[in-house]
């Protein structure tokens, strides 16, 4: 049985990512940080973890490797702000950056030293849209996105020759509780610019996930795939 962890796997992408790797056999593993509502199956193994603190995230991984370590590591954990730049914080840069790229960074650094022994893994980065074109009023979690990409790129090169695979998922506009404050007008716009005429439904990155994670992709690595029903294309 191959183990997978996913970080937020409380949130409305993580819970669906976790329930779609369940569903196929994996040993499921996920991160939270404040609550564990959205967990809905008692044969995910929940894990409270700050993936912004080093030391919890060595922690974690040393019980994780008590199960054989992690296969697939699916870095999910992420959040969001819309604010014009200029009313920026020093504070929010620091929570953004955090949370998206710190957190990407000490759970992946902690974890990949199993998967270099093995010589196998898989690991998928959930980024945005947002990464790959920027989004006005959203310039610092754009930022943050678009470092997880050149985070994922640099990072296959490096880690090809142990046999390990780094991809990132870019989601588009994904119906999820961090999109909850969009009003209907919004969501009927978005709907209209996307070439599919719909947004996204948390199952679609699961899909993606899955397809990343098997041996059908084993050829991939550091590719940014898209899954955004081509708003950017």
């Amino acid at each position: 049985m191959k183990n997978v962890l996913i970080t937020g796997g409380n949130g409305g992408i993580g819970n669906a990512i976790a329930m779609a790797f369940y569903n196929e056999g994996y040993r499921v593993f996920i991160t939270y940080n404040k609550n564990t509502q959205n967990i809905k199956n008692k044969n995910i193994c929940a894990i409270k973890c700050d993936v912004t603190d080093e030391k919890a995230v060595s922690d974690m991984v040393l019980e994780l490797d008590k199960f054989g370590g992690v296969d697939v590591l699916i870095n999910n954990a992420g959040v969001a702000q819309i604010k014009m730049l200029c009313d920026t914080t020093q504070a929010d840069f620091d929570k953004l950056f955090d949370v998206n790229m710190r957190g990407v960074y000490n759970v992946t650094k902690a974890i990949m030293k199993n998967m270099v022994h093995k010589k196998y893994g898989k690991i998928i980065n959930i980024s945005s849209m947002w990464g790959v074109t920027g989004a006005s009023c959203e310039v610092l979690y754009s930022a943050s996105k678009s470092a997880v990409i050149g985070f994922t790129k640099a990072l296959a090169k490096e880690l090809g020759p142990s046999g390990i695979n780094v991809n990132c998922i870019a989601p588009g506009v994904i119906d999820t509780p961090m999109n909850k404050d969009l009003d209907s007008d919004t969501i009927k716009e978005l709907c209209e610019q996307t070439p599919i005429g719909r947004i996204g439904e948390p199952q679609d990155i699961a899909n993606a996930a899955l397809f990343l994670a098997s041996d059908k992709a084993s050829f991939i690595t550091g590719q940014i795939l898209c899954v955004d029903g081509g708003i950017t294309v």
